[in-house]
């Protein structure tokens, strides 16, 4: 199964994450197929979230299963998750709700 996850980059109590593509079964600092993001959660730079909309959307339509985080972020940043399927399914059910 592939999914669309974050791997924590930067230095010690200054994180930034890259938004890629993985196999499931590999670590979380592990080689990735593709980056399509990225997100700074500190908000040091202009573009704290920058993600690349067609990629992600291709690769959703290939069944890549985000992570809860990366659904709030893809939301974050206007792009349109169809048929989410990951693990806290409930809480994005709620979130959608609460948005309509």
């Amino acid at each position: 199964m592939v999914k669309i996850r974050l791997t924590r980059m930067g230095s010690k109590r200054n994180p930034h994450y890259r938004m890629v593509v993985v196999d499931a079964r590999k670590k979380r600092s592990a080689d990735y197929i593709e980056q399509i993001g990225y997100y700074d959660p500190r908000e040091t730079t202009d573009a704290s979230l920058r993600v690349e909309a067609e990629r992600a959307a291709y690769w959703l339509e290939q069944g890549a299963q985000p992570t809860d985080t990366v659904v709030r972020l893809l939301e974050k940043a206007g792009i349109e998750v169809p048929g989410v399927h990951a693990k806290k399914r409930a809480s994005y059910v709620r979130r959608a709700e609460a948005k309509a």
